[in-house]
């Protein structure tokens, strides 16, 4: 049987992350359709493109050369009231409660457990449909996929940091695993 291979890779920097502000379905800072920006040729065409349905991960996914598949499971937390706002701005307790507890949503939103439910039943639907994935996301995302694939409670969300365009390699042959790469 072939295996699955799941690539996600962050979209690019935004305004709200320069200025510590949660996202608010924003566009990129770069010239998201500049051809000299293009990252066509890093991956082959066999791979399915997906992306989350937000500005952000639609533009980064059009730096890849073929129209995505929108996929809703890819959407980024749900922030509520939060959406736009500074990180600095927000109540101290809200936001204590929300970083400690993955079942607190003081926005109104998604809660932290919300998401890894959503994003590892999007992965475990992965695992049925061999070959390649590049699958354009956000970093909340991301780090819900490495907790799935990794078997790590909730309780380290927090203690993982996704970079704008990064790429996290998970590859699938009977168990899930977390792939390193080195680029020579």
């Amino acid at each position: 049987m072939q295996a699955t291979r799941l690539t996600l890779i962050c979209h690019a920097a935004t305004a709200a992350q320069k200025q510590a502000r949660f996202a608010d379905d924003e566009s990129l800072l770069m010239d998201w359709q500049g051809s000299q920006l293009s990252l066509a040729g890093h991956y082959p065409k066999a791979a399915r493109l997906v992306c989350g349905p937000e500005a952000r991960a639609r533009q980064t996914a059009a730096l890849f050369g073929a129209q995505p598949c929108i996929e809703a499971a890819l959407r980024d937390l749900d922030l509520g009231r939060w959406k736009g706002q500074a990180i600095g701005d927000l109540d101290s307790d809200q936001m204590n409660a929300w970083l400690t507890d993955s079942a607190a949503a003081p926005h109104g939103g998604e809660t932290l457990g919300q998401l890894c439910r959503r994003v590892g039943d999007w992965i475990k639907s992965q695992e049925r449909q061999p070959g390649h994935v590049l699958a354009v996301t956000h970093p909340f995302v991301i780090r819900a996929a490495l907790l799935f694939v990794m078997q790590c409670p909730v309780s380290m969300f927090y203690r993982i940091d996704v970079e704008p365009l990064s790429r996290t390699e998970l590859r699938f042959n009977a168990v899930w695993r977390l792939r390193l790469e080195t680029h020579a």
